[in-house]
C-alpha cells in the first residue's frame, strides 16, 4: 500500500516557516536588531541598499558567539532564551522566536562574522537557502555583524509582491524605530543607500524621542508616571500642537517590547477628550512594566498582540494618568470669563430678608381641549405642517456613494443648458449646513458639495499651472521653518523637484526646511501644515515615485487646501464658486473620482414629496 505522508526536508520546512516570521525586509531588521539588543549591544548599525532588498547589514558590539554558537544560531528550535515551555512566561528579552535566523537564511544569502571579546580570532558562516557553503575562523571586530542579501531570491513569487521601495522603507524604518525607542541608553544608527537616516545616540527616553522625531518635540511633550500593584506606567504624552491626522507617533510598549492595542489606545483618546480638534490624533510613547506571568505575548505571530490579564484595571489606570497630566500641565483650555458682562451672583448678607417665592405668569383662560385657539396668545400656526416624503434622505445620495458605475453617476450628474456660466447670474443660490449650495435650475435643482467644489477648482488651477510650466508662487516675507522627521525629510527630498513645478521655494539648512514660497492658489493655506498633510497622504497613497507624481502631489495638495472650506458664504460668493466649477474640464467629478454635483429632477422632486 502506497504512503503517501512523509516528513519534509529541512529547507523546505525553513521556507514554510519563512512565510509567517519573514514577511518583508522590515522583520529581517526586527529580527535581527532586537537580538543585538539581547547580546548587550552598545552601538547597533543598520545599514540597507534598495529598502533592504538587495543586503541588510546589521552590526553590533555585543557579546558576540563562539564557533559552535555561530553555527547552532541556524538552526532550527535554537535559542538562548527558553528551555521548558514554563520560560515563556519569565521572557524579559527580545528575540526569542528559535525560527528566525534560519528561516532567514531559507530565503536569502547569509554572512556572519562574529567574535567573542576574550578570543583572538572570530568566524565566518555563509548560508544560502539553509545550506552552509562556507565556515572558517577570521579576523573580525568582536560582536556581530550579520549580512542578508538577495531577500526572497529563492521564492520569487514572494519577492514579487514585495511594495516600493518607498512602501518597504517606511515599514523598514517603523521596526528600526520600535527597537530603539526601549533602548535609550544604546546608540543606533540607520543607513539607506549610503544616506544616514537616523542617527540616535544614547541618552534618555526624552532625548531619545527628540532625535527620532524632530526638535519640535523638545517642548511638546508631557511625562505622565503611575505606580500600581499592577506596574509601572510611565512615558510622555504630546501636547496638542504635535497631533496630527494621520496616525504615526502612538507607541505602546510592555517590557520594552512594541505591541498594539486597540483597547489602551481609545483610553488614551477619551483622556484627551474634546482637547483636538476633529480628526485628529495624538501622539504618545506610552510604557507598561508588568509581571510577565500576567500578560501573553504569543497570541500573533509577530508578537506584537498582547493579551493582559488585568486589562480593565490597567484600561482606567492608563486613561486617569493621562489625564492627571493633561491638567497638570494644562493643557485644558482655561475659562475666558467676560468681567463687563459677568452673571450676578447673590452672596450671603447679615440683613435679614425673606425670601419671596418665584412669580409664574399663566393664562387663566387657556383650554387645552378647546379647539378654537383664536384667544389664546400662541405662537403656533393654525395650520398643520405637512412632513415631508419618506425619501428626502435621497437628495444626498452620491456624494458618500462611490460603490456606482460611472456611467451611472454621468447619467444621474448631467448639466443641463441651464447651467451654463454665462446664465449662472439667472441663478437663486442657497446654502444648507454650510456643506452644500443649492440652486435652481431648468430640470429641477442642483446641489453642489461645497468642499469639493474648491478642491476641483484649485486642482485644475494647479495642473493647468503644470501644463503650462508657469507656476504662481506667493512668496514670504519670513520663511517658515520645518523640521521633520528622518522618515518624512527623506520623502521631502524625494519630491523637491515637483514641489518646485507647482510654485513652492524651498531650501534645507542642517536638516531644517525653510519654506520661501507657496503656490498662489494655496497662499491661504499654513506652509508647515501643506506639506505634513502632503507627505501624510503620500504615505497612504504609498505611490511609485517618480510616476504621475506631480499630478498626484497637486490632487493631495487641492484636497489638504480644502479641508476648512466648509463656511458660510454669501450670495455672491456662491455666485462665483459655481461659476468657477462649471468653467473646469470636469466639474462633476474630483481627481480622485467623488461626485461634486448632483441634479435632482423636477421628477424626483414629486416623488419625495409623495405620501
Amino acid at each position: 500500500m502506497d504512503s503517501y505522508i512523509h516528513q519534509l526536508p529541512d529547507h523546505i520546512a525553513n521556507q514554510i516557516a519563512a512565510g509567517e516570521v519573514i514577511q518583508r525586509p522590515a522583520s529581517v531588521v526586527k529580527e535581527l536588531v532586537e537580538n543585538a539588543v539581547d547580546a548587550d549591544a552598545a552601538k547597533i548599525i543598520v545599514n540597507i541598499k534598495d529598502a533592504g532588498k538587495t543586503l541588510i547589514q546589521v552590526t553590533d558590539n555585543g557579546k558576540g558567539m563562539s564557533e559552535t554558537d555561530a553555527r547552532m544560531a541556524f538552526e532550527r528550535h535554537a535559542t538562548s532564551k527558553i528551555s521548558t515551555a514554563q520560560d515563556l512566561f519569565h521572557l524579559q528579552t527580545m528575540g526569542f522566536r528559535g525560527e528566525a535566523l534560519a528561516s532567514v537564511a531559507a530565503i536569502a544569502n547569509v554572512s556572519l562574522s562574529t567574535r567573542l571579546h576574550a578570543n583572538d580570532l572570530g568566524t565566518q558562516i555563509q548560508i544560502s537557502g539553509s545550506d552552509v557553503v562556507l565556515q572558517e575562523p577570521v579576523q573580525c571586530a568582536a560582536g556581530s555583524n550579520f549580512q542578508v542579501k538577495n531577500l526572497f531570491f529563492n521564492v520569487p513569487a514572494r519577492r514579487k509582491f514585495l511594495k516600493a521601495d518607498t512602501t518597504e522603507f517606511k515599514h523598514l524604518s517603523d521596526e528600526f524605530l520600535r527597537v530603539a525607542l526601549t533602548k535609550p541608553n544604546i546608540q543606533f544608527e540607520l543607513i539607506h543607500n549610503g544616506n544616514v537616516i537616523y542617527n540616535l545616540p544614547a541618552g534618555s527616553l526624552k532625548q531619545r524621542i527628540v532625535s527620532a522625531f524632530g526638535k519640535n518635540y523638545n517642548d511638546k511633550l508631557i511625562p505622565i508616571e503611575t505606580n500600581t500593584t499592577l506596574g509601572h506606567i510611565h512615558g510622555y504624552i504630546g501636547k496638542t500642537e504635535i497631533a496630527r491626522k494621520s496616525p504615526g507617533e502612538q507607541y505602546f510598549f510592555v517590557n520594552n517590547r512594541y505591541m498594539r492595542h486597540p483597547y489602551f489606545y481609545k483610553a488614551v483618546l477619551m483622556a484627551y477628550g474634546n482637547l483636538l480638534p476633529k480628526g485628529m490624533l495624538p501622539s504618545f510613547f506610552i510604557y507598561f512594566d508588568v509581571d510577565p506571568q500576567s500578560i501573553d505575548v504569543n497570541i500573533h505571530p509577530t508578537k506584537t498582540e498582547i493579551k493582559f490579564e488585568n486589562e480593565k484595571p490597567l484600561w482606567q489606570i492608563v486613561m486617569a494618568s493621562v489625564k492627571e497630566s493633561i491638567g497638570r500641565h494644562n493643557l485644558t483650555p482655561s475659562i475666558d470669563f467676560d468681567t463687563e458682562n459677568s452673571i450676578h451672583i447673590p452672596v450671603a448678607s447679615n440683613q435679614s430678608e425673606k425670601a419671596r417665592a418665584p412669580e409664574i405668569k399663566v393664562n387663566p383662560t387657556y383650554n387645552p381641549f378647546d379647539k378654537d385657539y383664536s384667544s389664546q396668545p400662541s405662537s403656533q400656526p393654525r395650520f398643520k405642517t405637512r412632513m415631508p416624503g419618506e425619501n428626502w434622505e435621497n437628495l444626498y445620495e452620491g456624494f458618500n456613494d462611490d460603490s456606482s458605475s460611472e456611467t451611472d453617476r454621468l447619467e444621474r450628474n448631467r448639466i443641463d443648458n441651464s447651467v451654463a456660466p454665462d446664465k449662472i447670474a439667472q441663478i437663486r443660490f442657497f446654502q444648507i449646513k454650510e456643506k452644500y449650495i443649492l440652486s435652481n435650475v431648468k430640470s429641477g435643482l442642483m446641489l453642489i458639495d461645497q468642499k469639493r467644489a474648491f478642491e476641483r477648482i484649485t486642482f485644475e488651477q494647479l495642473k493647468k499651472n503644470i501644463d503650462l510650466k508657469k507656476s504662481s508662487t506667493q512668496s514670504s516675507l519670513f520663511p517658515d521653518e520645518y523640521s521633520p522627521n528622518a522618515f518624512e525629510t527623506s520623502t521631502l527630498r524625494d519630491i523637491l523637484e515637483e514641489l518646485h513645478v507647482l510654485g513652492f521655494q524651498i531650501e534645507e539648512k542642517n536638516g531644517t526646511f525653510f519654506i520661501n514660497g507657496v503656490p498662489g492658489e494655496l497662499s491661504h493655506m499654513q506652509p508647515t501644515q501643506l506639506l505634513e498633510g502632503l507627505i501624510a497622504n503620500l504615505d497612504e497613497a504609498n505611490p511609485d515615485l517618480h510616476s504621475g507624481l506631480v499630478e498626484m502631489i497637486a490632487s493631495k495638495l487641492a484636497q489638504i487646501s480644502s479641508i476648512n472650506k466648509n463656511k458660510p458664504m454669501s450670495h455672491e460668493e456662491m455666485e462665483h464658486l459655481t461659476e468657477n466649477l462649471l468653467t473646469c474640464e470636469m466639474p462633476n467629478y474630483t481627481s480622485d473620482g467623488k461626485p461634486i454635483i448632483r441634479i435632482l429632477s423636477l421628477e424626483e422632486i414629486g416623488k419625495l414629496l409623495t405620501n
